[in-house]
């Protein structure tokens, strides 16, 4: 047996490999998360790998080996019972352009036009308002596990597991993201930690570089379909892990049949103008995030922020099935808003993911009272 000693110098000798900007396997880094996970190693010893690995670059073969091991022992597992396969849009978050939450939004929209969503969030950590702290200002319960969530996937089309609850991720992914205070390969593989797997996965992430690493991840995976974008402001040169109407969005699709496509999309493409940063930037406070989001699926902010909004959903629609291409989805988003459809989801969503009603649809009806 490997003595503690034996197994601390093993893990270093992997750390240094990493600073010389050695590539590790599939095999070394799912071991490596693994001994994370069970706290076999110092938290000094993890750090330094958690920094080394990201400060080379992952490979899409360490993604795949730190996703495997996160999955198998820091995920719970519940099955959920759907018409239709599952889909996801949740991003990696630690870009440089904060914005309000546009994910959650183009979720929403996604499931009222037929798609069950099943995301997997996180309260802030690099973002101003998380997922998480958004959707439960308008009334979602983010903290009964797991039946509300499955309750809600099944039966509103539309559920959100919240990452950083110890009954989610007991072990180690609330315990290393809430020690750290810069984007890792937790951030790749975290959104893909869903205890409900999806089929299909819509996917923003913070550079145009890791785009390539994250869709061969996602076909080393299993996904069967794809979509993962970097969308940029070409005033400021900052980036978003969202479809961005302030520049151009650069993005790579999963085919079926396995093959990637790679795009390179405009606002103009769309017939949309392009928007300043001011007009889709977080206001830093969760309550007012809450309240432009919901003007939006209210439609009542036909602005800017709906342009964003449906324009991401418009992915969602097509790697789903429902739409024939992105601009048919997004025509689709735009119709969901102006219908009311969009809203009566968030309600449908608010009243599923709670132990009763009741809990949830008086904060949501008050925030209406406030648009």
């Amino acid at each position: 047996m490997e003595s503690k000693e034996d197994k601390w110098r093993n893990f270093g000798a992997i750390v240094v490999r990493l600073t010389r900007g050695e590539n590790i396997s599939r095999e070394e880094a799912r071991e490596c998360w693994r001994q994370i996970c069970e706290e076999e190693q110092s938290d000094l010893q993890q750090g330094a790998f958690i920094a080394a690995l990201k400060a080379k670059g992952e490979t899409a073969e360490e993604v795949a080996g730190t996703f495997e091991a996160l999955y198998e022992y820091d995920t719970l597992k519940v099955s959920v019972e759907t018409p239709e396969p599952l889909i996801d849009n949740a991003g990696t978050g630690a870009d440089t352009l904060k914005t309000f939450n546009i994910s959650s939004g183009a979720a929403i929209v996604g499931a009222s036009l037929g798609l069950y969503v099943v995301r997997h969030a996180a309260r802030a950590i690099s973002s101003n308002c998380g997922a998480i702290d958004v959707i439960e200002a308008l009334g979602v319960n983010v903290s009964s596990v797991p039946n509300a969530p499955r309750q809600s996937i099944e039966k509103a089309g539309i559920g959100a597991w919240n990452a950083f609850l110890p009954q989610v991720h007991p072990k180690t992914l609330a315990r290393v993201m809430s020690q750290i205070r810069f984007g890792s390969t937790i951030n790749i593989v975290g959104p893909l930690l869903n205890p409900t797997p999806p089929s299909y996965k819509v996917m923003g992430v913070p550079t145009r570089a890791m785009i390539d690493i994250e869709v061969q991840t996602l076909k080393a995976l299993g996904f069967k379909r794809a979509f993962v974008m970097h969308g940029t402001d070409d005033e400021s040169g900052k980036g978003m892990d969202e479809i961005s109407t302030l520049g151009t969005t650069y993005a790579a699709e999963l085919c079926e049949n396995g093959s990637i496509l790679e795009h390179t999309l405009t606002p103009e493409r769309f017939g949309i103008a392009r928007a300043r940063f001011e007009d889709v930037a977080s206001s830093r406070d969760v309550k007012r995030d809450a309240l432009v989001l919901l003007r939006v699926l209210a439609g009542k902010d036909t602005g800017p922020r709906c342009d964003i909004v449906c324009l991401n959903a418009a992915p969602l629609l097509y790697i789903g099935g429902k739409a024939g291409s992105l601009e048919e989805g997004l025509a689709m988003a735009r119709e969901s808003v102006t219908s009311g459809k969009a809203l009566a989801k968030l309600r449908d969503w608010v009243t599923w993911q709670n132990d009763k009603p009741a809990d949830g649809l008086p904060i949501l009806e008050a925030m209406l009272g406030q648009i």
